[in-house]
Parts: C-alpha cells; structure tokens; sequence
C-alpha cells in the first residue's frame, strides 16, 4: 500500500506568523513622508497590512489624499521596498507560542510551508533574520506563482511543491484572505486573531478559531482526524 503523505500546514505570514506591522508602517510612515503627506494613526494603517507591500503603499497614500502619477507611485514603492529591507526585523517578532507549536508539528510529521502576499525575498529575509526559515518546506510569496491569494492557486501551488496533497492540509491565517484562498482550495482554515483584519477574527468564516498558539497542535488533529 502507498504511504499516506505528511500532512502540510500552510501558514500565512504578517499577522500570523509574525507581528510585522511595527516595521511595516515605520516604512509606511517614511514614505508618506518623502511624499509630502501627512503621517497617518496607527490604528487605520494597521487595517491596511495584508495583501502585500504595493497595495500597503497604495492604501497609505490614497488615505492621505494623495494623487500620484504612475512613475511617482513606483520610486515610492522602490523607495519602500529598500527601507523595509533594510529594517525588516527591527521590531518584528513571532507571536508567542508559535515557535513550540511549529517545534512540535515537526516532531509529529507534519511539514511547514509559508503561503503569503508578501513578496517573496522579503518573506525569506525576514524568516532568516527571525531564525525561522529552516523550519518551512516552502516559503511561497506573491511572485511565487503566476497567481497569488486569494487565488487557490497560490495555496494549492505550495502544497503540492512542499510535496503534500489537498487532502491533507490546512491553511492558518488572520484575514479574510486567508479564508478566502482555503475556501477556494478546498482545504479547512485555522483562524488566529494577531492579525490586521478590521473584521474580528472569530467573524472570518474560518473552519476554527483558535486565541493562542498553544491550541495550534490539538487544533490541526483534529481538523486531520476529520479527513
């Protein structure tokens, strides 16, 4: 009889993974900056982390007011993008909890990817500089596949390269976004609440909503369990 593959556990990354929205809107601020618009609350950019660095830039600068010419919008995204790789850990970290549920969904067999809208080199430079990378299989950013999430694609483009199966694997996330992509992968969706959603976690639509890492492992055997 064929053995049954490992089980891959996708995890999406700003917000889930990682507290990044300290180093993000540092950024953030820098450009609206050196754009000459004024810096915006903390609490409304927030809400605009989640589907990569150009849309962050975009939604940053359209609520500040600010009209901008195609070249000028991308030597502000370059310029973003140069910071931020720079300062990508300054004050960046895991959530607590997840390194010991990642150490212990290893230690049971499962494999680790990272399916997210963050550009691809940021991501790994990001993992690297937090000393998480080795722990994932795949590490698949926006540019990664010709499409990206909430496409199904993108989610079923990393299990398959991180050498699992539909059929036995998860999505955990913090956005719609994420529930979104599972959905139209067909996967089940684990729902934390560190994220930048504007809508509570628990309100996502996600197969289970879980409030701290500690319940992660219980959390996928179960979901496993259920075929």
């Amino acid at each position: 009889m064929p053995s049954t593959p490992p089980a891959v556990i996708a995890f999406d990354l700003d917000g889930t993974l990682v507290d990044t929205a300290p180093d993000l809107l540092d950024t953030l601020d820098i450009v609206l900056d050196e754009a000459g618009a004024a810096r915006l609350p903390r609490e409304d950019t927030r809400k605009m982390i989640g589907a990569g660095a150009k849309a962050l830039v975009n939604r940053g600068l359209t609520a500040a007011g600010l009209t901008v010419t195609p070249p000028e919008f991308d030597a502000l995204y370059a310029r973003f993008l140069d910071h931020y790789a720079a300062h990508i850990a300054d004050s960046s970290t895991p959530f607590p909890g997840l390194v010991a549920a990642l150490d212990e969904l290893a230690a049971r067999g499962h494999v680790l990817a990272v399916c997210t809208n963050k550009l691809e080199y940021l991501s790994r430079l990001l993992l690297d500089r937090l000393e998480l990378s080795d722990r994932f299989a795949v590490i698949a950013g926006s540019d990664t596949f010709p499409v990206y999430k909430p496409d199904a694609g993108h989610l079923l483009g990393t299990i398959e390269r991180a050498g699992g199966l539909p059929t036995r694997a998860i999505m955990v996330g913090d956005s719609m976004t994420d529930v979104l992509t599972a959905k139209n992968a067909r996967i089940p969706s684990i729902v934390v609440p560190f994220g930048y959603t504007e809508i509570p976690a628990e309100e996502l639509g996600g197969d289970v909503f879980i409030d701290h890492y500690d319940r992660l492992v219980e959390t996928v055997e179960q979901l496993l369990s259920r075929g």
